[in-house]
């Protein structure tokens, strides 16, 4: 069975490249039968929070990434929260410790980065040995850790050869003898580096498949090698394209909104978000663009990853989410449009006048990209609009007899509205146009809008004469 994890950090928002991360292990995970596993990396002490955590999980719920497996959930393989499985990440690296694969550095944060410095001033790559750091670990300077109450560092012995990655996405990707020197995995604080803890992680939670960002290429090779030195199968990595903004140039601030959170605010749909991400990297094998979570795992295969990078288009991510609201049912559409009509309405009227509101929403469907622009479209149906606006008198004589002839309609429908309109411009030399035109503006205030028959047909008979006569003089 095949197994995906996403692994998220808790130092701040999802950002749209680790949700899309998420997706593409979601999709593969469902559409091979599979299990799909939540994990939370919270080794960064100082900057992870419970409340990103949070955050993290409600976004993923909002997108529909629904996991088997987690903190929230539980499962066989947990915990599921780094920060609560640090026995374990002390076991194994004292495991490498015990057949000289790994050792104990007794060595200040300062005295490594002069190291460091050192080797560079002399045009070397930052690459540790084990004689390097092993010097700073005298009798001595044992005594004075042991004092002080503080442990060493462990660093594993990396292996001086070459080593061959079979990625899914990038094909074979060669590390050379000496790409990377002896690297941490604990650090002196009992905490585990990300490169150890993850492959500790992957291992014990029977991971078969690793898709993730093509940023963590170069922590791979550290990884295989971890894989090798415990004599475990490494999982099948893939390492999909960044994705960079409309500049070309990494997604960014800049570029405006780039965490779901966000687009939540902005009034995305969660069907829209997921359906854009998941073509930033994998395409449709018809070339398909609008499509439902379900469709997208039917469809999904890791052949389809992209290897150059994806350009995140954000009037792309407007039409979608525009396509998608077009396509919700009417009940839907009401009920994610809720939020926006609470500013001029109840939850109570809302329901007790549940057909109108429906027909109003269906009045504004084709004109909404962001669902935050709801209350400006629906706002004249319920606040009557400021305008000024010079009527001629050929044109208030036509709005005089459209009245009477409205106060006599008993059957209030497109029909009956279409043929007061008629009735009212009969033996009349105003043109459609002028009549049609400056009743939109009278009854709404703006040029444009929802289709004219619909306004009025919504406002009703009240609203209607009364914001014509106001015009009257």
């Amino acid at each position: 069975m095949v197994r995906l994890r996403f692994a998220p950090s808790p130092t701040g928002y999802l950002h749209v490249g680790g949700a899309r991360t998420a997706l593409f292990n979601f999709l593969y995970a469902k559409k091979m039968g599979g299990k799909f596993v939540l994990r939370i990396e919270d080794t960064d002490v100082e900057r992870s929070e419970k409340e990103f955590e949070e955050g993290l999980i409600k976004a993923l719920k909002w997108l529909g990434l629904n996991w088997d497996e987690g903190p929230d959930v539980g499962g066989e393989f947990g915990p599921y929260r780094q920060s609560e499985r640090l026995d374990i990440y002390r076991k194994y690296a004292q495991k490498l410790i015990d057949e000289g694969k790994a050792y104990e550095v007794y060595a200040y944060p300062e005295e490594i980065e002069s190291l460091r410095e050192k080797l560079l001033s002399e045009g070397k790559p930052p690459h540790y040995t084990r004689e390097m750091l092993e010097s700073f670990t005298t009798p001595e300077r044992k005594k004075e850790y042991e004092e002080k109450g503080l442990k060493p560092a462990i660093y594993f012995s990396m292996p001086r050869k070459e080593y061959v990655l079979n990625d899914i996405v990038k094909g074979e990707v060669v590390f050379k003898e000496g790409t990377v020197g002896d690297f941490a995995i604990i650090r002196s604080n009992g905490i585990p580096i990300y490169n150890f803890a993850c492959v500790i992680d992957d291992y014990l939670m029977k991971i078969t498949h690793v898709i993730r960002g093509d940023d963590h290429l170069s922590n791979t090779v550290k990884q295989i090698a971890l894989y090798e030195a415990f004599g475990w199968e490494t999982p099948q990595f893939g390492h999909v394209s960044m994705i960079l903004g409309p500049d070309a140039k990494k997604l960014s601030k800049r570029h405006g909104a780039t965490s779901v959170e966000e687009f939540k605010e902005r009034g995305y749909l969660p069907e829209a978000v997921v359906n854009f991400l998941a073509l930033l990297g994998w395409s449709h094998p018809e070339g398909k663009e609008i499509m439902s979570l379900e469709e997208m795992i039917d469809a999904f295969s890791l052949e389809r990853l992209g290897k150059n990078p994806a350009i995140f288009d954000p009037k792309k991510l407007k039409w979608m989410n525009a396509e998608h609201f077009r396509n919700l049912s009417d009940e839907k559409a009401l009920e994610v449009s809720k939020p926006y009509l609470l500013k001029y309405s109840t939850e109570k009227d809302i329901e007790n006048n549940k057909e109108w509101f429906i027909n109003l929403i269906k009045a504004i469907k084709d004109r909404v990209e962001e669902l935050t622009e709801i209350p400006y479209l629906v706002e004249f149906f319920f606040v009557e609009p400021e305008c000024k606006i010079e009527l001629s008198q050929e044109v208030k004589d036509v709005y005089k007899k459209l009245i009477i002839e409205i106060s006599n309609i008993d059957d209030w429908n497109e029909k009956t509205i279409y043929q007061a309109f008629k009735n009212a411009m009969k033996g009349s030399k105003v043109k459609g146009k002028d009549f049609y035109m400056n009743l939109r503006i009278v009854l709404t205030g703006r040029e444009e809008g929802p289709e004219l028959i619909d306004v009025v047909y919504l406002l009703g008979k009240e609203k209607i004469i009364n914001r014509i006569k106001k015009h009257l003089g």
